[in-house]
């Protein structure tokens, strides 16, 4: 995966209470196969990560979704944990901001809760989703199919279940995120 996505600019929507390994790993993959990564939050400063059961590490924000556009992106990525989606598909500008990529048909890969802000952007109906199983039927309620896989790709959108799938995850993501390279070009 080497610079294979070299010039792909990737949106990472997140806030408190993300799930730590769900963020950082699959953000480290992309940036090891050249994309660039921004953190988009409810608030600038810093964010905070879930590890496990407590408190992990926080990571700067590069931008908040107050001033962020899709359009300024090639793909999203939504972690999951369960505050950080659920704070998240509360919020107006960030559901928007979601469903702009949907609407743009640009890659988005969710992970975990990640899919409930999907759920809330109103682009689960007629898709096939995995999530954590808490979710499933939230996505079916949404018109979606939920199954349970370790990685799903349903055109566009590809999702995980929880951290064992990160590297499932990741592979799936910088196949669909490397097919953005040619609108970055």
């Amino acid at each position: 995966m080497v610079k294979k996505l070299k010039g792909v600019r990737v949106a990472i929507l997140a806030t408190d209470g993300f799930e730590q390994s769900e963020l950082l790993d699959p953000r480290r993959a992309l940036d090891e196969a050249g994309a660039s990564t921004q953190v988009i939050s409810l608030k600038s400063g810093e964010i905070k990560g879930w590890k496990h059961k407590e408190w992990g590490q926080t990571i700067a924000v590069d931008e908040t979704v107050d001033s962020a556009e899709a359009k300024d992106f090639d793909a999203l990525l939504l972690p999951g944990g369960v505050m950080n989606p659920d704070n998240l598909r509360m919020d107006a500008k960030a559901v928007a901001f979601v469903r702009a990529f949907f609407a743009a048909k640009k890659p988005v890969a969710a992970i975990c809760h990640g899919p409930w802000t999907i759920v809330e952007a109103g682009a689960a109906k007629g898709r096939t989703l995995t999530s954590w199983p808490s979710l499933k039927t939230d996505i079916q309620n949404a018109g979606g199919n939920w199954v349970d896989q370790e990685v799903v790709v349903d055109g566009n959108l590809v999702t995980s279940r929880n951290p064992k799938d990160i590297p499932a995850f990741n592979r799936e993501i910088a196949k669909l995120f490397a097919a953005a390279q040619s609108r970055a070009a």
